[in-house]
This record gives C-alpha cells, sequence and structure tokens, in this order.
C-alpha cells in the first residue's frame, strides 16, 4: 500500500476547509475542491475563506481548485466533505478519473433521502473500486482549524488502510481512534444532527436545562435503536462518533443544527432561517429519511418523528411538545 502522501479534500466549506489546513499543516501536500469560484480565489490568493471560516489564516502551500478530474486523478486518499445529500452526484462526478484503489474518506453526516442509504453504500454502488472509510466525531471546524484538541473516529474494514490514514490525518491536537464499524460510526453522525434541533428547540424555548438532558438522553436511546435495527455496534454508538458527537452538538449553538433549532423555538419560520445561512444543517435534511426508515423497521422514534413534523411540515411547536410530553409512562430500557 502506498502511502498517503497527496490529499484531496472535496468541499470548501468549514468543515472541509479546517481538514485541509491540519492536514497541510501536518506535512501533506492538500488541494481543496470547491465549486464556489470565489472561495478557490479566496483560498488561493487572500490565504483565507471568509465566506465560511473567517479569522482563520490559511498557509499558502494550500491549494485550491474547482478542477475536479485533476484533483481526483493526482491525489493518494480523498476526503468528502460534502453535504450527505450531494454525496451521490459528486462522487459520480469523481469516478471517472479516480485511480482504482485510491481510499475515499466520508466525513458528510446523514443519511440519503429516498433510498435510506448510508454514504457506505451510496460509494459503494457508485466507486466500487475504492476502498472505504469514515472520519466522525465531536468536531466543530472552527475549533480544529484553531488547533485546539479533538478526538475522532477512524472506521475502516481494512485495518492495514486504517493504520495508513490514522498516520496521514493523525496529529498532537487532532487524535484519530481506529475502528471497524462504519455502520455505527455513520449512524451516530447522522441521528446526533436531528438530536441537535430537538435540543435547540429547548434551548429556544427556554424549557430548561433538565429538559435538555432528557431530551439528548432520551435521544440516545433513539440513535441507539435505530443503530441496532441497522446492523451498528453497542460500543461504537458509544464512542466519539455516537454519544461524543451528541454530546458536543446538542449542548452548544456552535453546532449549525442545533442553532437552527434554537431559531425555530424562539419562533422563526424555517424558510426565513435557510434563507440567512450558506452552511447546511444536516438533521433538516436526514431527519425525514431517518423517520420513514424507523417506521419501516418498526423502530420507535419520537423524538426524530416530532422535528420532521417540526422542520418538513410546520407542526405547531406547543402542539409538537405537548403531545411528546402526553405519551404513556413506559420502562426506560426499551429493545
Amino acid at each position: 500500500m502506498r502511502e498517503i502522501k497527496r490529499i484531496g479534500v472535496l468541499g470548501g466549506g468549514a468543515w472541509g476547509t479546517a481538514l485541509a489546513r491540519l492536514l497541510d499543516e501536518g506535512g501533506r501536500r492538500v488541494t481543496l475542491w470547491a465549486r464556489d469560484a470565489e472561495v478557490v480565489a479566496s483560498i488561493n490568493q487572500q490565504h483565507a475563506n471568509p465566506a465560511y471560516l473567517p479569522e482563520i489564516e490559511l498557509p499558502p502551500t494550500l491549494r485550491a481548485t474547482d478542477m475536479l478530474p485533476e484533483l481526483a486523478a493526482a491525489s493518494d486518499a480523498v476526503l468528502l466533505v460534502v453535504p450527505a445529500q450531494q454525496l451521490r452526484a459528486i462522487a459520480s462526478e469523481l469516478a471517472a478519473d479516480l485511480r482504482p484503489g485510491t481510499p475515499v474518506v466520508i466525513c458528510a453526516k446523514g443519511i440519503e433521502r429516498g433510498s435510506y442509504a448510508l454514504m457506505s453504500e451510496v460509494l459503494a454502488e457508485v466507486l466500487p473500486e475504492s476502498p472505504l472509510a469514515v472520519l466522525s466525531g465531536p468536531t466543530f471546524a472552527i475549533e480544529v482549524a484553531q488547533g485546539m484538541p479533538t478526538a475522532v473516529t477512524i472506521a475502516c474494514a481494512d485495518s492495514e488502510l486504517g493504520e495508513h490514514l490514522v498516520a496521514a490525518i493523525g496529529q498532537q491536537t487532532f487524535r484519530p481512534y481506529l475502528a471497524d464499524d462504519l455502520v455505527g460510526a455513520q449512524i451516530g453522525g447522522a441521528v446526533k444532527n436531528v438530536m441537535a434541533i430537538a435540543c435547540g428547540v429547548v434551548e429556544g424555548r427556554q424549557l430548561g436545562d433538565n429538559a435538555r438532558a432528557a431530551v439528548m438522553t432520551r435521544g440516545y436511546a433513539e440513535l441507539a435503536r435505530y443503530g441496532r435495527a441497522r446492523g451498528a455496534r453497542l460500543e461504537t454508538l458509544l464512542g466519539l462518533s455516537g454519544l461524543g458527537d451528541l454530546t458536543l452538538t446538542c449542548n452548544s449553538d456552535l453546532s449549525r443544527n442545533m442553532s437552527l433549532g434554537i431559531l425555530l423555538g424562539e419562533g422563526r419560520q424555517i424558510e426565513d432561517i435557510m434563507a440567512e445561512r450558506r452552511s447546511v444543517a444536516e438533521g433538516m435534511f436526514t431527519v425525514s429519511a431517518i423517520v420513514d426508515h424507523a417506521h419501516d423497521l418498526g423502530v420507535d422514534m419520537p423524538i426524530a418523528t416530532a422535528v420532521d413534523g417540526v422542520v418538513n411540515y410546520k407542526a405547531d411547536i406547543e402542539r409538537t411538545i405537548d403531545n411528546l410530553l402526553a405519551r404513556p409512562f413506559t420502562t426506560e430500557y426499551q429493545p
């Protein structure tokens, strides 16, 4: 297996830019791909990405491009840091020029609408000759870009490849923990975004810390039930990519999903909130896929269902909260 020296990062948002900066400072040759010509020009000329990661200086050795074929052909590994609902289309563009055997690391957190596919299942269809890994965990892009200590999961079925990726990505302040449960690593990242919206509504409605702790805990129970139904291992769901990510995302308005929920809780309309944003809150797009699939699997997810109603069907928030509180009492541990 060849050493991973040249890394292509697909996605010019905050997380893609933070990862590209991290990898460049770790001595890798990094090219960042973005569709937005202004983002590409700003990175190459001003060494900054003010649209998505303001006040962060980028190294002059980090290069950006909007030419996907050249990046694909020249990379020893590719990180896909694009919105989950766009991953299939972008990976399809990548397919023609990516060398067979080039590892692809999934950094998107979501479940595909319509198919209910995990991102790894999408790539198994679109890039069947590429070995896959998942990078997930409790990560705010701004803190990674600032060099603050961070720990993540890298899930990879091929242990040798996983060790190469850890060596390529890991640094003193960015600590990857190797795992082999790709399903669990993806379920945690997808469902926690939905629960962060719910916790944001609690915050926006000023329902108190008790209520937020209850939503987090019962939200984790939903995450675990759905994860087990899809074949995830419990130890993965209790790790960095599951409980760790849930804890971070549900406790700070730095989270795009929690901040969305806060504004909804304060009475803002979803279309007005989204009109003001450039970054994607993945939870609002993933929640319908999770709820529909959970229903098909017979998995009870009342908090996720409530979020889906508020986000996608304009359900009244007060009535939705009342309905949750009126649910019958039950045992804490459920299959």
